[in-house]
Formats: C-alpha cells, structure tokens, sequence
C-alpha cells in the first residue's frame, strides 16, 4: 500500500511539471496516469482523479486567459452567423411575466386613465432639456467630425462595413462581403467618409407616437424618414418645424388595450383645425421624406456650416486637440442623454437586421431582407433596442501608431477594439477615456513579427 501512495505521488509531481511545458507532454502524462491508476485502489483513485482535475483545470486557465479573465471580456465580437438572432437585452423569462401582469390587468380593469408619462401621450418633464441636449451634441459631434476626417486618415472596406482609423489598412481577415472567401476574408480598403465613423440608423417619423404609433406597408413612401436619435429627441419635447408632432395637454384612456382620445371630442373646433393645419404642414414636408434627399440636405448644411467656420476663423480657429476634445465630449454627452431618454421612450430594433423604429411599437412595413424574413412575409422581428442600435459606434481596431505597419492577422488576440469616434480622437491629441482602456487593451504589448512563434 505503502508503495503505491509513493507510487502516486511521483506520477502527480511528474503530471504537475509536464502540464507546465507543452500539450505534447500533456498527452503523455494522460497515458501514463491511465496505465498506472487501473492498479491502485479505489480511494487512491479518487484522490487521484481530484488532483489531476485541479491541475488540468489550471493548465486550461493558463493557456486561454481571454476567455475568462473579465479585463478582456468586454472586447466586442461581431456574431459568427448572420442568421443568428440578437441577444435580449431583458431575458425572456421577464417578458413573458410582464405580457401576463399586463393582460391580468387589462382584464381586471378594462377602462382606465393612463396616469404615467409617455405611455399617456404627454411628455417626461424631467427629460425634454435631455433631449435638446442630446440633439445640440450630435450637431457638434458631426461639424467635429466633419473637420476631423480630413486630417486623421479614415479607411472602409468596399465590400464590407469594416472601418479603420490609420494610413494603411489592417491585415486582419474578417471580411464577409461578396466574393470574401476568393481574397480569403481580406478587406480592400478605400477611404472613408464622416458617415462611416459613426452611423445613425433611420427611423419613420411618427406624427402621434400615441394615437397612431405603427406605420403600415401602404405609408412607407408618405411617411418622413430621419435619423431615429433625432426622432427619439423630437418625441421627448424636441420641437422641429421639419418634423411636425402633435403634443396633448391632456392624458388619454386604455379600452382593452386601445388607446382612446377624449381630447379630440371635448375640443372638437380647435383639433379640427389643427388638423387641418398638421395635414397641410405634412403634405409640404412629404417631397423630402426619402433617405436621399434627407443625407443630401444634412451634409450640404454641415459642409456649409464647416467652411463658413473655417473662413471665419482663419488662423484663430480650433486646433486639432480641441476639436477633438469637443467631438469627445459631445459623443459622451449624446450617449449618456439618449440612454436616459431610452429608460423611458421605447426604441424597437430587428432581431436579424439593423433597422430601428422609435415608438410604442415597431412599425408593419414589409421591408425585412435578412435571415427567416420569408416566414415572417418580410416583416420585422421587433425587440427592445440597445445603444448601439440606436447609434453605430463601429468598433474599430486600436492602432498604437498611425504611419507604423499593418496589423498583423496572426497577432489579433493582442489588440483591442474602440468606438470610431473615439480612435479617431485619440489619435488626434485627446486623452484615453478611462472606460475604454480595457476594450483598447492597453496594457498588453503585442509582439514583434520574428517572435510570434515564440508566444502563439
């Protein structure tokens, strides 16, 4: 007995200095551990068993430490498969029990006063500066950024949403556009533009979030469309003469679930010709409700505005670290703003594609082309939306220096990730934000090309 326990012990010492070294000692010590333990007792065995476990799980934790070290877990990933669904931000468990409080309460009480803001139709007192807040920081964030871009080099992929920050392209196979696996996942870069550092997905505008809050497939070409932050700003008090919206003094009733206005009969004479006077003001705005036309109208007023700063200013204008500075601090102020308005205001995004509505309900127009949409007759599959949804930060890969060599493919567990606006701020004189140290990974040092086959 005496000499198996001895036994024993030199196979963990010889185990516990062969997982140090390779995966090829590893096996050997598998091996071994199994001739040798099919002779020992069963207590031996069991000790045995629960030693080599910790052990192993060690040697594990060593030699992935990304996947479960939580400095490195926020890095973000791009889903492995376009036909996988997004992730709910609220587990499915709690939106099933709220459906079931809300229908039990519907039926207890068929007719009721909606008494909190927005779902009666008036607005969040608390939020309607957060909101004029949150659209003069998107205006300062773009004239920023729309002097920015030329100086700091912007790359885009012309196959693939892929954006870099830098002189030269990155090396890292990731692409997934047309004709990917022929290049063998590489980008082919072209220079990029204001819209391709940060990305402000469109919505249809709602003229009453409240009495009509879904748009259907017939209205998709009379319905306004503009940018779904501005839409989220102009329902939380944002008044827009582009964007007309009715705003009630009165809250309004739930009849089994539909919304009814009493307003509108107490105050027959004055809604009529409000109406009358909203439906002509649509009519007038309808000619520029296409995406075209919209872009078109926003850039040529952020170009004009650039150059008449530029003319003015001269040689007194902003440096490049101030410019900077206001774009960071205006992207912080837009984020921080939009996410407290979300807390209250509904935003819905599709599970499968980018597409994002602003309202009590996501709208029925059959424009749905991503994975499943022919079982769903193009429609959308609506879910709570996220920052990131609401506003595009486009991860880019962080850069240490701009005029240095390509990012390596073979070294991209060594670097880190970072909003493009961000990257493109750091690069223009501003300080690392602290919450993005860890996504920029900052601390590791990636190696040099001759020792990759050293570390990998």
């Amino acid at each position: 007995m005496s000499g198996q326990r001895i036994a024993c012990a030199d196979v963990l010492i010889f185990l516990k200095s062969v997982t140090q070294n390779s995966s090829w000692a590893l096996r050997v010590g598998n091996e071994m551990q199994r001739r040798i333990v099919s002779q020992i007792s069963p207590s031996i065995k069991f000790a045995f068993r629960f030693t080599q476990t910790l052990l192993f799980s060690t040697y594990n934790q060593t030699l992935t430490p990304d996947s479960d070290d939580p400095l490195y877990s926020d890095v973000p990933k791009p889903r492995r498969d376009k036909s996988e669904r997004k992730p709910y931000p609220t587990p499915m468990k709690v939106l099933i029990r709220r459906a079931k409080e809300e229908r039990e309460s519907r039926k207890a009480e068929p007719v009721k006063l909606l008494e909190t803001p927005p779902d009666n139709g008036l607005l969040v007192p608390e939020l309607v500066h957060v909101a004029h807040q949150v659209y003069r920081a998107r205006h300062s964030l773009l004239s920023a950024l729309w002097q920015l871009v030329p100086v700091i080099p912007v790359q885009r992929c012309r196959f693939c949403s892929e954006v870099h920050i830098g002189h030269v392209g990155h090396e890292i196979r990731t692409c997934t556009g047309p004709k990917s696996g022929l290049r063998s996942a590489t980008h082919v870069w072209r220079k990029g533009k204001v819209s391709d550092v940060v990305f402000f997905p469109k919505c249809f505008h709602l003229h009453d979030r409240v009495g009509k809050p879904r748009v259907v497939h017939d209205e998709r070409h009379s319905v306004p469309i503009v940018p779904a932050i501005i839409e989220l700003c102009v329902q939380a008090g944002v008044d827009l003469e582009k964007l007309p919206t009715k705003r009630r003094t009165k809250p309004v009733y739930s009849v089994e679930g539909r919304i009814v206005d009493f307003e509108s009969v107490i105050e027959n004479d004055e809604t009529k010709s409000d109406i009358c006077l909203n439906s002509e003001n649509l009519g007038q705005q309808l000619d520029f409700s296409s995406r075209a036309k919209i872009d078109e109208m926003e850039n040529s007023d952020f170009g004009k505005k650039t150059d008449q700063l530029n003319q003015s200013n001269n040689g007194e204008g902003e440096n490049l670290e101030e410019l900077s500075l206001r774009a960071m601090d205006s992207w912080f102020e837009m984020i921080s703003g939009a996410k407290k308005i979300m807390e209250k205001y509904s935003v819905w995004t599709c599970g499968y594609c980018p597409e994002v509505q602003v309202g009590p309900k996501g709208h029925k127009v059959r424009m749905c082309k991503a994975s499943k949409h022919q079982s769903r007759n193009g429609l959308h599959a609506w879910q709570e939306a996220t920052m990131d949804d609401l506003v595009g930060p486009n991860y880019v890969w962080h850069v240490r220096d701009l005029n240095g060599p390509a990012l390596d493919n073979n070294l991209k567990r060594y670097y880190g990730k970072a909003p493009a606006v961000v990257e493109l701020c750091v690069h223009s004189g501003t300080p690392v934000p602290d919450q993005y140290r860890s996504m920029m990974r900052l601390d590791v040092v990636p190696p040099e090309y001759d020792e990759f086959d050293l570390v990998a």
